[in-house]
């Protein structure tokens, strides 16, 4: 069952979005761009980790 997220948890993620935005000088597409681009490394990552360690890989 997934845990339910707190104020705490609400507020670090605002946080982490106001920084990303202020990253990109406030431009909201240059910080949509830049998280999908993280995204695509993330999972490119992830899949290139589950082929060296096949037994950790996750049922969905």
């Amino acid at each position: 069952m997934p845990r339910q997220r707190t104020n705490s948890d609400l507020d670090q993620c605002e946080l982490a979005v106001e920084e990303i935005v202020a990253a990109c000088d406030g431009d909201l597409r240059d910080a949509l761009r830049a998280l999908m681009l993280l995204n695509e490394r993330l999972e490119l990552r992830l899949g290139q980790m589950s082929e060296v360690h096949p037994a950790h890989q996750r049922v969905c």
